[in-house]
């Protein structure tokens, strides 16, 4: 089990290749959550909603390795690669990103691996359910859609506790300006009495911004709570198909 916004998803059995990556950026871009970017090894190949391993020193004793999962939230043809890191006290990989991630610091990552890739074989309605971290994948599949397909309905639920913990806010807005089939709901559970948006959990806000889930595909990415309670829903109350929804569970 991965920790700290880590994928928990099966891990490959067979061997994946090893890189050694630079760090280009790491910025905190709210409170809790750095964004950092690293340099994208020649040949590295992935499908947008993919997920890489990280061999993360201790910080104080660089030989005690252990890994730690990550969503890429760059696209393929991208210069770099992003990822997005929340901190949790006492984590492993949260210190080592607030304390030791810097430009020019290296570290071992394997990969890609995961098959939390877009279902190509429909072209369904989506629906993208996301909690804090869990967003990552969202970026890269939405923009490759986008460029494949730019009229198809694309909605983007995005849930976090406050206003505080908001982020990409710009850069979803954008596209939601810039695209009319893309619409972007943020939503929070605990926001200020000045919040103009949703309130609530993802789980109870979906029914506000879907009526009619018939040719609708589902992708929820974040805490293992919600992705469970999200596809329960659809499974039984929504009346979707296992094959038009897909789950993946942070911690």
């Amino acid at each position: 089990m991965f920790l700290e916004g880590s994928f928990l998803g099966i891990l490959p059995q067979m061997p994946v290749p090893t890189y050694t990556v630079t760090c280009t950026k790491n910025v905190l871009i709210v409170r809790d959550v750095y964004e950092f970017a690293l340099s994208k090894p020649p040949g590295f190949i992935f499908e947008p909603g993919q997920y890489v391993l990280f061999d993360v020193p201790l910080v104080g004793d660089p030989a005690d390795i252990q890994p730690r999962a990550f969503s890429l939230a760059a696209l393929p043809e991208e210069p770099d690669l992003l990822f997005i890191a929340k901190l949790v006290p006492g984590g492993r990989m949260s210190r080592f990103v607030a304390e030791s991630l810097s430009a020019g610091t290296t570290i071992l990552m394997k990969g890609p691996m995961g098959r939390f890739v877009l279902d190509r074989t429909t072209d369904n309605r989506l629906l993208f359910v996301a909690t804090g971290t869990g967003i990552a994948p969202f970026r890269p599949q939405i923009l490759a859609l986008l460029a494949a397909d730019p009229l198809r309905r694309i909605d983007l639920i995005f849930g976090v506790r406050t206003e505080q913990d908001l982020f990409w806010m710009d850069m979803f807005r954008d596209l939601e300006r810039k695209h009319p089939n893309v619409h972007f709901h943020p939503t929070l559970s605990a926001g200020s009495s000045s919040w103009g948006g949703h309130r609530g959990r993802v789980q109870a806000v979906i029914p506000q911004i879907v009526t009619d889930f018939s040719r609708l595909s589902l992708y929820a990415c974040g805490n293992p709570e919600m992705t469970k309670g999200v596809k329960h829903l659809a499974l039984t109350q929504w009346g979707m198909g296992k094959e038009d929804v897909h789950v993946e569970g942070y911690i």
